[in-house]
């Protein structure tokens, strides 16, 4: 009896460790995957507005007469951002498959489980049956040696009784939790054919918009001198816009120097102590300017974009014309697609150093962060003055809307001191 005993409190025992362990199991790969799938989904929202966006871009581009570079563009993110949600969706349907797969294997499991539970509880009543009636049970306990013994064995069958009550609470607790799974296999089964509907739909939406890509590249490629005459305006600009910043730079450094001077005459230093900066020397910087070049570099990566809603349409370096071949085009900053009537904003803290306006870029902002400068180019409706203090996310203009093909596009440039930065490398992750 008592080596039955121990047996039993060992069973009882197994089976807490056993369902505390699957509950510990289930419970962690719950939070991972619902942490993941809740990163999906959000990549997949932030995916379909950025196809909505641009959509609507498209929409402007027909009141064009003619396929234009701008066309192009838009079409050219929007094949990249409909190919991203495809794998989004892709990536979905193979974590549901997987959940499925869960799923089966969790129904298989407890389904077997429960056999087994049936079987061994109809051991245990036959057993009962056979050896633990009533007239059994007190001849039992009365032919013990001594009243421990008795004890030991009223307590036995006591444990016994208390373990198949519990036997068949694990019974009923394991056919809710098969019904729970089914339910839940049910649901999944329906995401999937939710999700293989919504790709075929995508699918089908990206072939159309690469045939229109193709066609737009045709037409637009038989303009070769048309293309050609459009890029070397725009390189002209773009050598204006730069020689008018260095000039800028050249003016503060002198104008540094003679603050230097000025100071060293005020401190009576001798004239030794103010001398003129060699060619390619830096700006001095006041205290609230190196303050402010430190706080802009400590941002690095984390400054807002200057326009709320748009897309990266042409990158900083030296790249290759998407139409020409053997031609390469500069960027000194990156082209920012975007709505018409965007607003422009500073992307931190600053002194507007110059108003400027190019054939072709239109109006031009350049502001002073210390040692760093941020440029907007192609605005209309100027808010702001040289000279005057602006603050991050302060509005300074408005994107300029080519009338001939409906294209709002900032051109944004940033460069530390006498050198140019990648924009893309200082702003804000979207």
């Amino acid at each position: 009896m008592s080596r039955r005993h121990r047996l039993f409190s060992k069973i009882v025992f197994i089976n807490g460790l056993l369902v505390i362990f699957f509950m510990l199991l289930s419970a962690t790969g719950y939070s991972q995957s619902a942490k993941e799938k809740l990163k999906l989904q959000a990549t997949k929202k932030q995916l379909e507005a950025e196809i909505r966006y641009t959509t609507e871009l498209l929409e402007k581009t027909k009141k064009s007469k003619q396929t234009s570079l701008n066309k192009l563009e838009i079409l050219a993110k929007q094949i990249r951002s409909r190919q991203a949600l495809i794998n989004t969706i892709n990536t979905q349907l193979d974590d549901v498959q997987v959940q499925i797969s869960v799923e089966n294997l969790q129904i298989d499991r407890m389904t077997k489980q429960l056999q087994e539970l049936k079987s061994e509880y109809a051991r245990m009543i036959y057993y009962a049956y056979r050896t633990m009636n009533g007239h059994n049970k007190l001849m039992f306990i009365f032919s013990a040696k001594d009243f421990n013994q008795a004890y030991q064995r009223l307590k036995y069958y006591q444990q016994y009784s208390s373990y198949r009550r519990s036997q068949v609470a694990r019974i009923e607790s394991t056919k809710r939790a098969i019904g729970n799974h089914r339910r839940e296999l049910e649901d999944v089964k329906n995401q999937k054919l939710t999700l293989v509907q919504s790709q075929q739909q995508e699918k089908q939406k990206l072939d159309l918009e690469k045939t229109e890509k193709t066609a737009a590249v045709k037409e637009i490629s038989s303009k070769e001198k048309q293309l050609m005459a459009i890029l070397k305006t725009k390189q002209q600009s773009a050598l204006k816009l730069e020689s008018e910043i260095e000039k800028l730079i050249a003016a503060d450094i002198k104008a540094s120097e003679e603050r230097s001077r000025k100071q060293a005459a005020k401190a009576k230093k001798p004239a030794s102590a103010a001398k003129p900066a060699a060619h390619g020397a830096e700006m001095e910087f006041t205290p609230a300017e190196k303050v402010l070049s430190s706080s802009f570099s400590a941002n690095r990566g984390r400054l807002p974009w200057p326009c709320d809603r748009g897309f990266v349409s042409g990158s900083f370096g030296e790249h290759p014309h998407p139409l020409l071949d053997r031609v390469k085009v500069k960027n000194n900053g990156i082209d920012i697609m975007t709505g018409q009537e965007s607003v422009v904003k500073a992307v931190f803290n600053g002194r507007v150093s110059r108003v400027l306006s190019f054939p072709n870029l239109n109006q031009v902002v350049i502001i002073r962060h210390g040692d760093y400068l941020t440029v907007y180019s192609n605005l209309d409706d100027v808010k702001v003055r040289e000279g005057q203090e602006v603050v991050s996310k302060q509005a300074i203009g408005k994107v300029h809307t080519n009338p001939d093909d409906q294209k709002s596009e900032l051109h944004f440039e940033l460069w530390r001191g006498k050198i140019t930065q990648n924009p893309e490398d200082w702003l804000a992750g979207k």
